[in-house]
């Protein structure tokens, strides 16, 4: 039986880890050609293994997403590789350094943004010539339940997934009739490194953190690609400048 992703190429930025990582693997389970782009070329390259190991085709190409030459080098190698580009899946960001809005550092702020909501932009500006080309294609974005509701501390990260949401509503809206689907996924707290890193030296902040979630734990990276993958596929078909939050209820609190 062939499987639903045959044929096509999918983009993974910050796919070195985390749910960057699930998802790529995630498409190519499902048949795609992967494109895994990350800062980090140990992470990037294990990625690219693990598929290879499991019978699939992917490739790694570094790329910093918040500059520009590096994006549109990005989507330039990607389809000189594969000849397409069918999904895209904008996952790359930071958490930054956690502050109240008054302490929150200009530098901060401006790292914060630029990799979060900067790098999202200038992923589909390259991305999107290229899937009109095509007749069409699909986009997620990463986005947070930060973008849907507010966190004490993270002024920054809450303001760059708040603008993720609000910039994939503008770019559906924009290519709804050119066959093009934009959509962005709302993680809760989701188990990664970027958790990993929020949790050290701060002795019961797991349990804080699992105690937002009114299913009683925290979700596996492996639940977000899941919902990617689905919002990348036909169907979906009829989804478009969805936030979809995969958050365990937690915005629904």
């Amino acid at each position: 039986m062939a499987k639903q992703f045959e044929g096509k190429v999918s983009l993974v930025t910050g796919g070195a880890s985390g749910i960057g990582r699930a998802t790529a693997v995630a498409f190519c389970r499902e048949g795609a050609r992967a494109v895994v782009a990350d800062v980090l070329a140990e992470g990037g390259e294990e990625t690219v293994r693990m598929i290879k190991e499991a019978g699939g085709h992917a490739t790694f190409i570094k790329t910093d997403v918040s500059k520009t030459t590096e994006v549109e080098m990005l989507i330039k190698k990607a389809v000189e590789t594969y000849g397409r580009l069918d999904f895209a899946f904008n996952n790359a960001g930071i958490e930054g350094t956690m502050a109240s809005t008054a302490d929150c550092t200009e530098k901060n702020w401006d790292r914060t943004i630029s990799i979060n909501l900067k790098g999202i932009w200038l992923c589909m500006k390259y991305e999107i010539p290229q899937m009109l080309k095509q007749g069409g294609g699909a986009i997620v974005n990463m986005a947070s339940v930060a973008g849907l509701v507010g966190f004490r501390g993270l002024p920054a990260y809450c303001a760059s997934k708040g603008g993720v949401v609000q910039l994939t509503r503008t770019a559906a809206l924009e290519y709804a009739q050119a066959g093009i689907r934009v959509n962005a996924v709302c993680p809760g707290v989701i188990r990664t490194s970027m958790i990993e890193r929020l949790l050290s030296g701060q002795p019961g902040a797991e349990a804080g953190f699992i105690a937002m979630e009114p299913v009683g734990r925290m979700g596996k990276p492996e639940e977000i690609a899941e919902a990617v993958v689905w919002l990348c596929s036909d169907a979906a078909s009829f989804v478009t400048g969805h936030p979809m939050a995969v958050d365990g209820g937690l915005v629904a609190q």
